[in-house]
């Protein structure tokens, strides 16, 4: 299949630079490592644009970045309360990092960090095992608590608490997966109507009018994958909030 018209050519990972044998390990820059940097710093970049230019009556660009700012800052006091201020930082860099790399994939011939599971899941084993750490450090082995609820019978404990643990493991699973499978989803979606266009475009008359239907379904798909973009990045960020708040609050 012609790489313009398959709908997987898009997620293929490509050396730019390299490979590289380094300690025994082959490795590599990839296009994947270079939309990643790209993703950071065109966040970087907005934000301290938007910093440099403060005023009193916010231009346009301050005012994003302080809707982006106070945007985090109430989901992480809503969810963590007081205690969550120290961990703003990191779900504003989660949230702002996804978004970004989500938005960019958007784009005609740019690479979809997102769509891999090991970008996705690597942030959120990272999140999770942030989770297990500070809950640790907080509440020392008393967070193991966690996994056993109260009011729970003797008899069905150990069953109710086997139960608790593997939800909890099973966290980073989902959180990984559902980023993942959504984005990598949408895009083949939109990748077969987008090839439907071109092929039935080139069958003459007939195919240009019948090409009328999935280009307006094309359309109307990239703008659902821009809000799907927003909401995985938002969801990907709520739930980092829900997970710290079990790691500094014990009661089930």
């Amino acid at each position: 299949m012609a790489q313009g018209i398959d709908p997987i050519h898009q997620f293929q990972l490509h050396d730019l630079a390299g490979p590289w044998n380094i300690a025994g390990y082959e490795i590599s820059f990839t296009n994947s490592a270079l939309f990643m940097g790209i993703a950071v710093g065109v966040v970087t970049l907005t934000l301290l644009a938007a910093a440099s230019r403060a005023a009193l009556v916010p231009g346009r660009l301050q005012s994003v970045g302080e809707l982006w700012y106070e945007f985090i800052h109430n989901m992480v006091r809503n969810v963590l309360g007081a205690e969550g201020k120290p961990f703003f930082p990191l779900v504003f860099s989660l949230f702002s990092f996804v978004l970004v790399a989500n938005l960019l994939g958007m784009f005609p011939y740019f690479f979809t960090v997102t769509s891999h599971v090991v970008v996705t899941g690597t942030l959120a084993v990272f999140v999770v095992g942030l989770v297990v750490v500070v809950g640790i450090v907080k509440h020392g082995l008393g967070w193991f608590k966690l996994f056993v609820p109260h009011g729970v019978p003797m008899v069905i404990l150990p069953f109710i608490s086997l139960i608790e643990v593997i939800s909890f493991l099973s966290r980073p699973v989902s959180l990984g997966l559902r980023l993942f499978g959504n984005m990598l989803a949408g895009h083949i979606v939109l990748k077969v109507f987008a090839g439907f266009v071109v092929l039935l475009g080139s069958m003459g008359l007939g195919g240009i009018v019948g090409a009328i239907a999935p280009l307006g379904m094309a359309v109307a798909l990239t703008a659902l994958e821009f809000l799907v973009a927003f909401l995985q990045a938002f969801v990907f960020a709520i739930l980092t909030c829900v997970y710290l708040n079990d790691a500094l609050h014990t009661h089930h």
